[in-house]
């Protein structure tokens, strides 16, 4: 079992979402699969499963290393630099 990465245990507070369509996407008329919450800035964005990869852009432009599931009943957090994962109550 991998150990959670330090980027993780500094979450004191799950950023979560009422917006529920990727930000990227409806600008250039894109779909998505499954969204993501930035744990830095907030941001939802699209999975890797999606077409544009949203979030993962914004990982490797920003370097915020934290993201959350937008989905509902999903309550996990995953780092991009550590390739961490939690779950979380």
């Amino acid at each position: 079992m991998n150990e959670v990465c330090q980027h993780i245990n500094a979450i004191t507070e799950v950023k979560t979402t009422d917006t529920h369509v990727c930000a990227e996407c409806i600008k250039i008329g894109s779909d998505w699969v499954h969204l993501r919450v930035c744990q830095t800035c907030g941001v939802t964005l699209c999975c890797d499963d999606s077409p544009m990869k949203h979030m993962t852009a914004h990982y490797h432009a920003e370097h915020h290393p934290v993201i959350s599931s937008a989905q509902p009943g999903e309550k996990w957090l995953w780092c991009y630099p550590d390739e961490s994962f939690a779950e979380y109550e």
